[in-house]
């Protein structure tokens, strides 16, 4: 059965196209795709997704379990509030799910795991934690709303209590505080997000939602729907899961090495993650895959699926778009390990030449160098 979030009614006052995601009812766009793109770009946006699963652990060892748990090293939350982005991967180094954890206090992290994988999230973390006396509580009282943008954190702020409202400005990247609306909603507020732009992330009390969403409005944010907070994000260089990655992947191939951390322990103690084995072995052996970005100058549009063709062999293209912001088609494409030489993907049975670049293809609203070409 398809699931909605506490904002549903409301993207369907608003106009919004809605289609299923991940088995959610979520919108897609309010009316222009494209405008919306533009929108986040240019001034600021604002994305339900409350269809993301948070997840609490609580225990004295919640540390040690995350040690264990993530790829990336936990130790480098050293202040309460940091974040941390990584990889959680299964024995064989598959990327189970990429996922942010939080630092409250040393018996109280928070993670925030992606709506497609929540049951096997779910599942999985909970089978880990035993061992450690962890309580893994799942938390469905929450919704979560993202303002992305250049004037994102301006238009966030102004809706908070007085008090918290410098806290709120000197918040640094990847850093979250507990906060109040000037409504006394209270806000867990996350400086992250999956567009390239700055912004918050806001996990707040369910029954709050729609107002906090409305206030907003308001203060002239306009909403955008997945079809943007997509583009966006692909043009940033981020990984979709199921697209990009999964548990066929392990980070090696999915341009996701800087997310793993090998040298976080003394020597003769490595810190035993999951799938470090595996990783170990294919980062001495070299990894058989690799993930590239292109860019295609003709005109047309890069698609998941189609075949690219290297110098070493084939591959496939993995998230592909038109970038709005480029006026070009760009793509993560996943091709045999070594130099790609002249690149080409088959459209329709037609050979087209494409670039391989550098991501991000565009970071805070501008192209990167080489891109453009």
């Amino acid at each position: 059965m398809t699931r909605k979030t506490v904002l549903n009614d409301t993207h369907r006052a608003l106009g919004a196209k809605m289609v299923d995601f991940g088995g959610w009812d979520m919108p897609i766009h309010y009316g222009s795709q494209l405008d919306e793109h533009h929108l986040v770009r240019r001034a600021a946006g604002m994305f339900d997704v409350s269809h993301m699963t948070v997840v609490d652990l609580r225990g004295p060892r919640v540390r040690e379990f995350l040690r264990h748990l993530l790829a990336n090293s936990v130790d480098k939350l050293k202040v309460p509030g940091k974040a941390l982005y990584s990889c959680m991967l299964d024995e064989r180094g598959g990327v189970i799910d990429d996922l942010i954890t939080y630092y409250m206090d040393e018996a109280f992290f928070r993670l925030v795991v992606n709506a497609a994988t929540r049951d096997k999230d779910l599942a999985w973390i909970g089978r880990q934690a035993q061992a450690f006396g962890v309580e893994v509580i799942e938390r469905p009282d929450f919704a979560m709303v993202a303002v992305q943008g250049p004037q994102a954190r301006e238009s966030v702020i102004g809706l908070l209590r007085e008090s918290d409202r410098a806290a709120a400005a000197k918040l640094g990247r990847f850093a979250a505080l507990e906060a109040q609306s000037a409504a006394g909603v209270p806000l867990f507020l996350a400086r992250t997000g999956y567009t390239g732009e700055d912004g918050f992330e806001i996990v707040l009390p369910e029954g709050d939602a729609v107002a906090f969403w409305n206030a907003l409005l308001e203060a002239g944010v306009k909403p955008a729907g997945l079809g943007a907070r997509d583009t966006l994000r692909l043009e940033a260089g981020m990984n979709l899961y199921g697209q990009d990655m999964d548990e066929g992947t392990t980070p090696w191939e999915a341009a996701l090495a800087w997310t793993v951390a090998l040298d976080d322990a003394a020597p003769g103690q490595p810190r035993d993650f999951i799938g470090r084995a595996v990783l170990e072995a294919q980062k001495a052996a070299g990894a058989p895959r690799q993930m590239i970005g292109l860019v295609m100058d003709e005109k047309g549009v890069l698609r998941h699926g189609q075949k690219v063709l290297t110098a070493q062999g084939e591959g496939e293209i993995l998230s592909g778009t038109f970038s709005p912001t480029l006026g070009k088609a760009i793509a993560f494409a996943r091709v045999p390990a070594g130099d790609p030489g002249q690149v080409r993907v088959d459209i329709r049975g037609r050979e087209v030449p494409v670039r391989v670049v550098k991501f991000p293809f565009v970071r805070e609203g501008q192209a990167q160098p080489g891109v453009l070409g």
